[in-house]
């Protein structure tokens, strides 16, 4: 297993989470050589008709894919049937994301493959960059540099959202990631491992549903949602300023301290809320759930933020608690 870092106090808001999906960098490597050919790693196909109409199929609908592991497409057994090289770990789940996964191969010729695989991308490569498809699922692949590659089966159209593979690798990133994403629509396909979904798990809970657009107008005026992964949502008037945010994640118990306060949400629910020290007005609410697995537990978080207020003037915490008091009403019960 690939060490897994855990903190007591999540860093930073759970908004910039999705930035880890960006693609990895390799490091400590020497990028400008390679001592094998390119064609080492076999390439998928991602050839055929790609229509510009919503995507209808049903096994990549956003509620089925709430509880799909990510861990599955890149097991042992599932990359070493690919024939990309060496896999000496197993995967590594993240422990800040639900639908998130790393892993290593070392391929034939020893250079390293990192691999993270996500379900439910909003970081996406543009639309421009369709290359095919993928099980009959639009194909985006972009190569950042010679060393990185975002491939990205889309699942939905406007908004946009997709199974994403970030790989970095000193030889051709893009070959590797298409080969492990053919495989992975595969799977999606063909019965993919879920999570148990006990009583009252925010796994399989809509986050653009969690919050009624009466709680959130006074805080954000005219508000439009939109969703920022399959566990977390936005909303923001026309413009991009003031939003907010709510999203479910796994991670240990909230605690007091650390700039955390608690609040009480109602319902006999405890809140932790903490003040931004940017110059933005910002705030972040969490509260714990139910459990999720080992000391970890389900957490749910709902962030406001404002660029063009002062935190002085804003209030950003009574504004962030407002909303948080109407989404512990909407989440399924424990």
């Amino acid at each position: 297993m690939l060490p897994d870092v855990r903190r007591r106090r999540l860093p930073k808001l759970f908004l910039l989470v999705t930035a880890l999906a960006l693609p990895l960098t390799a490091c400590g490597q020497d990028l400008g050589k390679s001592n094998f050919a390119r064609t080492t790693v076999p390439a998928a196909a991602g050839t055929g008709q790609v229509s510009d109409g919503p995507i209808t199929d049903a096994a990549v609908a956003a509620n089925v894919l709430r509880t799909v592991k990510p861990c599955q497409f890149l097991t042992k057994e599932a990359l070493g049937a690919l024939g990309l090289g060496t896999i000496d770990d197993d995967p590594s789940p993240s422990s800040i994301a639900f639908d998130r996964c790393s892993n290593k191969v070392k391929d034939p010729g020893g250079k390293e493959i990192r691999l993270e695989f996500e379900v439910g991308n909003t970081l996406l490569p543009r639309a421009d960059k369709t290359t095919g498809q993928v099980g009959g699922l639009p194909l985006r692949v972009n190569k950042t540099d010679e060393t990185s590659c975002t491939v990205a089966v889309m699942t939905a159209l406007n908004p946009d959202l997709a199974l994403t593979l970030s790989v970095s690798y000193p030889g051709d990133p893009c070959r590797p990631g298409r080969t492990v994403m053919d495989a992975a629509v595969q799977k999606v396909h063909n019965g993919p491992e879920k999570y148990s979904t006990p009583t009252g798990t925010l796994l399989s809970a809509d986050p653009c549903a969690a919050a009624d657009t009466a709680a959130v107008t006074p805080v954000v005026p005219s508000p439009k949602s939109a969703p920022t992964g399959l566990h977390s949502c936005e909303w923001k008037s026309n413009g991009t300023d003031p939003t907010i945010a709510v999203g479910f994640l796994p991670g240990l118990p909230p605690l007091e301290g650390d700039g955390y306060a608690k609040v009480d949400l109602g319902g006999g629910v405890t809140g932790f809320q903490k003040k931004g020290t940017a110059s933005s007005s910002q705030c972040q609410v969490e509260w714990q759930h139910r459990p999720w697995q080992g000391d970890d537990v389900e957490l749910a978080q709902v962030d406001y933020r404002s660029y063009a207020a002062q935190a002085d003037t804003d209030d950003p915490c009574g504004k962030a608690v407002t909303v948080a008091k109407n989404v512990v009403t909407k989440l399924p019960k424990p």
